[in-house]
């Protein structure tokens, strides 16, 4: 458990949000004004405290990780990390996963409408917040005010970052108070800068405290987690201000300037710059790297930004250890399981298994081959042993083969918490969104690109896991990020950057010459509603 609960858990209770497809409607705040906002405390409980309310999820569609159908399977199970095959009568789903992984999503797909729902509902209670900390800004003294007001604008902004990431071409609303006709559609690019400039600003007025320790700051957005994302947004530069995505040609990134403290840096070296600030603000990494998911893991020294979870404090789910593990697997840790999730063919093979030179990290990240809990072979219905089969992915409807029910390395990277409820979805460990092995190797990325040596950073990372020096090319740091980073959802992101997100793969050929599906479909929905906004390029 916990040692003390989070600081910013809602003492007020706020409202029903009612969301309908986009910015067709605000959310109405049906607590009396007059009680919610008395002191400063409350208004800023009721303003910016509960916007973390929305960083976790506990259905589908919502938060960032942790629950199906959301952000964190939309950018896994459309790349080569992870697949999860029909299996029989299971995981069918209408389809659903098949086409994420050959990339034959559609505008009326249900789950993406939620999703690009659920991020948009944030940006609009953010909204809200501001305008409420603006009329109540009597209650507050300045620095409270301008503090409570970046850290809402940071949130914002990272809400905006997923939704550009994922969609490319968004509406940028920043008032709550809009008319849904005067609601425009922004380039991408205008996109981009719009989220860098807003999180640079907020950073100056943001305190500089570890997000992920318990404390005051415990799961809130401090000016390290802002620094997180603006390596990130520097570092895929190239893909977000590009325009048109489907001509087949970038900006160099050696080309596009950012002004980062009173001087002009090109997108590698500000990248490096972030990354740098995050080293003084003293992030390190932990010397044993399964740390950092262990149950009771908010002493990481690593991790940047996580979402809090306690089985009896909070509600967030984490559904991907239950999704992914045999239903025997399950009983035998005496819960229960779905028998979905898995790696891919190229996965396992990038790891190295089956040779003698397999990654340390395998062994970290994935159950694999005969397994045993607590020393004891578990073993299937028929009294055979469970054996996980790495390269018997070899179809993605496995119905009718021998391996349908084992085929698949399994998810391992978070320590099972036997105390944790409903079946391990409410655990102890914080899900862990931003760490600082992903800063070292953003960084070894940026310098390579920038014409520099990222030796220092690349090994770095690896040599914490017991892994021998490797040269830092751009192969090879893609190769690191998937080893060390695998199942944290960052896959999608690096393949659009590398340019290898629809290249073909195991059982997957290209699924569209043009590039139009390294962003989604903006649902139609939200096109039949928002007459201002148009479909992406190349979509039907």
């Amino acid at each position: 458990m916990k040692k003390r609960k989070m600081s910013y858990i809602v003492l007020l209770f706020l409202g029903p949000i009612l969301m309908s497809s986009c910015l067709d409607e605000h959310p109405k705040d049906q607590l009396d004004e007059d009680k919610a906002y008395t002191t400063s405390a409350n208004l800023y409980v009721n303003t910016v405290a509960t916007l973390y309310n929305y960083i976790g999820g506990t259905s589908d569609s919502q938060g960032l990780q942790g629950t199906y159908r959301g952000v964190y399977d939309f950018n896994t199970f459309t790349t080569d990390e992870a697949i999860l095959p029909t299996r029989g009568a299971d995981w069918n789903d209408g389809g659903f996963w098949k086409r994420l992984y050959y990339h034959t999503w559609t505008s009326s797909d249900e789950s993406l409408k939620n999703t690009w729902n659920y991020l948009y509902k944030v940006v609009i209670l953010c909204n809200r917040s501001l305008q409420l900390l603006d009329k109540h800004a009597q209650l507050l003294t300045q620095d409270q005010l301008v503090t409570y007001q970046a850290e809402v604008r940071a949130i914002r902004a990272m809400f905006y970052f997923y939704l550009m990431d994922m969609f490319g071409r968004i509406p940028l609303v920043t008032s709550y108070d809009i008319a849904l006709k005067d609601v425009k559609q922004s380039s991408r690019s205008d996109a981009f800068h719009f989220i860098f400039d807003e999180l640079q600003d907020a950073a100056g007025n943001l305190p500089h405290a570890h997000s992920n320790l318990e404390g005051d700051y415990y799961g809130r957005m401090t000016a390290p987690v802002a620094y997180f994302l603006l390596a990130k947004l520097a570092l895929n530069a190239e893909v977000y201000t590009d325009n048109d995505w489907t001509d087949g040609t970038r900006p160099d990134g050696k080309d596009i300037l950012l002004s980062v403290n009173g001087a002009q840096k090109n997108a590698w070296e500000t990248c490096i710059y972030y990354c740098e600030k995050l080293k003084e603000e003293g992030y390190r990494l932990e010397s044993d790297y399964n740390f950092n998911f262990q149950v009771l893991n908010e002493t990481s020294t690593e991790n940047i930004f996580t979402i809090p979870m306690d089985k009896t404090l909070y509600t967030n789910i984490f559904k991907n250890l239950f999704r992914s593990r045999h239903y025997n697997h399950g009983a035998a840790i005496g819960m229960d399981a779905e028998n979905g999730t898995c790696a891919t063919l190229s996965t396992v093979r990038t790891y190295g298994y089956g040779t003698d030179s397999i990654d340390h990290r395998y062994r970290f990240n994935f159950f694999s081959d005969t397994l045993y809990v607590d020393g004891r072979i578990v073993r299937l219905d028929n009294g055979e042993p469970l054996v996980y089969k790495p390269l018997a992915v070899t179809s993605f409807d496995l119905t009718g083969t021998p391996d349908v029910k084992t085929a698949g390395a399994r998810m391992s990277k978070y320590e099972i918490d036997r105390s944790s409820y409903s079946d391990g979805q409410l655990q102890g460990n914080d899900i862990v969104l931003f760490r600082y092995a992903d800063v070292l190797l953003m960084e070894a990325e940026a310098k390579v690109r920038n014409g520099g040596d990222g030796n220092a950073e690349l090994n770095a990372v690896r040599s914490r896991v017991g892994m021998g020096f490797r040269n830092a090319t751009l192969s090879n740091i893609l190769e690191e990020r998937l080893m060390e980073l695998m199942w944290e959802g960052w896959r999608r992101n690096d393949m659009i950057r590398f340019g290898s997100f629809t290249d073909a793969y195991d059982l997957r050929t290209s699924p569209d010459k043009d590039g139009h599906t390294i962003v989604f479909p903006i649902p139609q929905d939200v096109l039949d509603l928002n007459v201002n906004l148009s479909q992406n390029k190349n979509y039907e």
